[in-house]
């Protein structure tokens, strides 16, 4: 599957490219924007691997990860998608597309995320894959928020690397 370009009025949601790397490096580089996804910042061969990644799911599981851009500017603010990490999490969540997102810190607070998980989850309810999952943290407060915006709901809680994190589920709007 090629992946789609989505676009909102402030945004362009598309795959990554090789030209994406240094500036995925520099945001997953920020303490505060992994504070709460995982805690430590990723080496540059994490971040390289996590970009592969994302960009690979698409032929394989018909979604994948989308780099976010300002479409004003061409500007990178962050990385948002679904994936099956094969996380060995119970629940097992490789039953549904999981949904991850992350934004440079320089975009908080503008409602870019919102914007952008919006887009990206009005898209998979087109698909017909059924529901979706995400996991977060318990302090990340905006995270919450902004799956609460996209009908996200608790679901359980779960362990991942030996740590607490709680299951949200999402039906399908359609």
């Amino acid at each position: 599957m090629t992946p789609p370009v989505l676009e909102t009025p402030r945004l362009i949601l598309r795959a990554a490219e090789t030209s994406d790397y240094d500036a995925a490096l520099a945001m997953w580089s920020d303490p505060d924007v992994v504070r709460f996804i995982g805690g430590a910042t990723r080496s540059p061969q994490d971040v390289w691997s996590a970009m592969t990644r994302g960009r690979g799911c698409w032929p394989l599981l018909g979604y994948g990860y989308f780099v976010v851009t300002d479409k004003a500017t061409g500007a990178f603010l962050g990385e948002a998608g679904f994936a099956d990490f094969k996380r060995g999490m119970d629940p097992d969540l490789s039953a549904f597309p999981e949904a991850g997102w992350a934004f440079t810190a320089a975009s908080w607070g503008k409602g870019i995320g919102r914007e952008a998980v919006s887009a990206m989850h009005a898209w998979l309810d087109t698909q017909s894959l059924g529901q979706s999952v995400c996991i977060i943290d318990d302090g990340n407060v905006a995270s919450q928020k902004i799956a609460a915006a996209n009908d996200y709901a608790f679901w359980c809680e779960s362990a991942l690397r030996g740590a607490p994190i709680k299951v949200y589920r999402r039906k399908p709007a359609v």
